[in-house]
């Protein structure tokens, strides 16, 4: 079997994840980041507080499985192998692995008073619904995604195209 399909969306994957946890942050200026070193133990304490507002084990896990779905529906030759994908997914990618360095990310680019602000918002019911809603709401921007890519794609067949038979 030709395992560059699988590794492909290994890394699909990773960036789609790393993609909707930073959500938060997309719109934000740039902020210098902070050496790790210069993180205060309650700036650390504030960011993991937020990941806990913002996510459960539950929904951040549900972005895995809706995105591995996909990808077995859109690669059926990967799908002997769900269970194993599923599996290292879930113990290299799952919440918990994964929510000490979103911790210290956040950290990095809020102070403490704004990891305790955006805390505040995802603890009050608006916030609690778009949490609850981050996944279904990417799950939607992937496909609108997808499917812009797909209706011109032959625009970018075309350029690439135009290039090749430029430099031979």
């Amino acid at each position: 079997m030709n395992l560059r399909p699988l590794f492909l969306i290994l890394l699909a994957l990773s960036l789609s994840v790393s993609a909707s946890a930073q959500t938060v942050t997309a719109s934000a200026p740039a902020v210098p980041k902070a050496s790790s070193a210069s993180i205060a133990p309650s700036q650390r304490q504030a960011a993991d507080v937020l990941i806990g507002s913002i996510y459960t084990a539950a929904s951040f896990n549900q972005l895995i499985d809706q995105f591995l779905d996909a990808q077995l529906k859109t690669h059926q030759e990967i799908k002997p192998y769900e269970p194993e994908m599923r599996a290292f997914l879930t113990k290299y990618m799952g919440f918990e692995v994964i929510r000490p360095a979103l911790a210290e990310a956040y950290a990095q680019k809020f102070t403490e008073a704004e990891l305790r602000e955006l805390t505040k918002f995802y603890q009050s019911p608006v916030g609690k619904k778009m949490a609850a809603l981050l996944p279904e709401m990417m799950q939607t921007g992937g496909e609108i995604g997808q499917r812009l890519v797909k209706e011109h794609l032959p625009e970018l067949q075309e350029a690439i195209a135009a290039k090749t038979s430029g430099t031979k």
